[in-house]
């Protein structure tokens, strides 16, 4: 079997930036489409058809076997169904709290991962994980400015209460999601388990839409405004995760994977560009010991 050739580690840490880039431009454009009134529900069903779009082309080219083994079936449609769940709760995140601030909290999967992994048999997190992720918690207290709520200077409203739980709930979802692919579905090629969670995903908003789960979760939006932004998501999203998903086996992702970590910079500055959303300088303080804490830590797991 001919092995693949991987990338020179200056485009690959370019190709990851950039993609980084393109998913928090997403959730920006996502919360511009929120605020004028665009679904959840139809936001995530234009994501990812444009997505399953692109990858049903790219795996009728590489042609793979798609027939599934009976004892991977359930675990395909559990993590489509978790990624389905995982996609709604960012989105609903997005949708009442600054997107940066929602995309920190998301992004605290790997210490959720870790205790997951360690509660069903798995190795024990070193002492040096543990630290790191009591950094990064720590870093949270900060981004949150948990200090100011409990003085009353600053109360929590009821929408930073619903975004903070969904941007927390999404973190533990993809936690799931991430060992069900490692431990369950490993044997099954990437191109086949992208294809049937993206599809999985479409069809179950799709279900969720017409069954009215979700009161307005297919509203479309009310102006020119917020279907170019509902484009512009799907577009973003799909070129970004369609990009990720060629050259990932070119991108020495045990390497470089911690550079997607600048989505959550990316979408602060995208946020206070066009959505005037803006941090105080102890909230930035606790997003760069976060982001610090989680650069460290994956690098850590890999070594």
């Amino acid at each position: 079997m001919t092995s693949i050739a991987v990338l020179p580690r200056r485009t690959a840490v370019a190709i990851l930036l950039s993609l980084g880039t393109l998913f928090a431009a997403n959730h920006v454009a996502a919360r511009l489409a929120f605020d004028d009134q665009a679904g959840l529900l139809l936001a995530i069903v234009c994501r990812s058809g444009l997505t399953l779009l692109a990858l049903a082309g790219f795996v009728l080219w590489r042609q793979p076997r798609l027939r599934l083994a009976s004892g991977l079936i359930k675990w395909q449609i559990v993590l489509g169904l978790l990624i389905a769940l995982q996609s709604l709760c960012l989105y609903s995140a997005v949708a009442r709290i600054p997107v940066a601030l929602a995309l920190l909290i998301g992004n605290t999967f790997p210490i959720l991962l870790a205790l997951l992994t360690w509660a069903l048999g798995g190795s024990r997190p070193t002492r040096r994980a543990c630290l790191l992720m009591g950094l990064i918690l720590c870093g949270l207290i900060l981004v949150l400015d948990l200090p100011a709520w409990l003085s009353a200077s600053g109360p929590m409203t009821p929408a930073w209460k619903a975004g903070i739980g969904f941007a927390f709930m999404s973190a533990c979802v993809f936690a799931c999601a991430l060992w069900i692919t490692e431990h369950r579905l490993s044997t099954l090629p990437g191109a086949v388990r992208s294809l049937y969670t993206i599809l999985i995903v479409f069809c179950g908003m799709l279900v969720a839409g017409a069954a009215g789960v979700l009161p307005g979760g297919m509203n479309p939006p009310a102006s020119g405004l917020g279907w170019a932004a509902l484009a512009t998501l799907s577009v973003l999203y799909a070129t970004a995760f369609t990009i990720l998903f060629v050259f990932v086996p070119r991108l020495d992702m045990a390497r470089n994977a911690p550079v997607m970590n600048i989505e959550p910079v990316a979408s602060l500055l995208f946020g206070w560009l066009l959505l005037d959303q803006i941090f105080g300088g102890l909230q930035l303080l606790g997003g760069a010991v976060v982001l610090g804490g989680i650069v460290l830590l994956a690098y850590s797991k890999r070594r």
